[in-house]
């Protein structure tokens, strides 16, 4: 169950972002509303999360899955651009969380 409030947790933060962006410097009511209540519970199930994972390894799984999909999101909704050089990066961090999870037990 710690692993599904992970990913409840994640999908969570990845709305509250991409709602950050939209709510160009928090000065558009609505998208600003949906990055702090989704920020709030995001924060709230990655705390259950931990109740059986690693912080350590909550983090990594975090950081790993979150930032490969943010930078989806941001390539698909926003147009932003992704050079070899930071995909190379973003595989090495991808690494590094599975390396994390595989070594690092619950």
């Amino acid at each position: 169950m710690a692993y599904c409030y992970l990913l409840l947790a994640i999908c969570l933060e990845l709305i509250a972002t991409n709602f950050l962006k939209l709510s160009a410097g928090f000065s558009r009511l609505g998208p600003t509303i949906i990055t702090v209540s989704a920020y709030c519970a995001c924060f709230y199930f990655f705390s259950l999360s931990l109740r059986g994972i690693k912080l350590s390894i909550a983090y990594a799984t975090w950081s790993g899955v979150g930032i490969i999909f943010a930078s989806l999101l941001s390539y698909f909704l926003f147009k932003e651009s992704l050079t070899g050089w930071q995909l190379l990066g973003l595989g090495l961090i991808v690494c590094g969380a599975i390396i994390a999870n595989l070594t690092g037990g619950h």
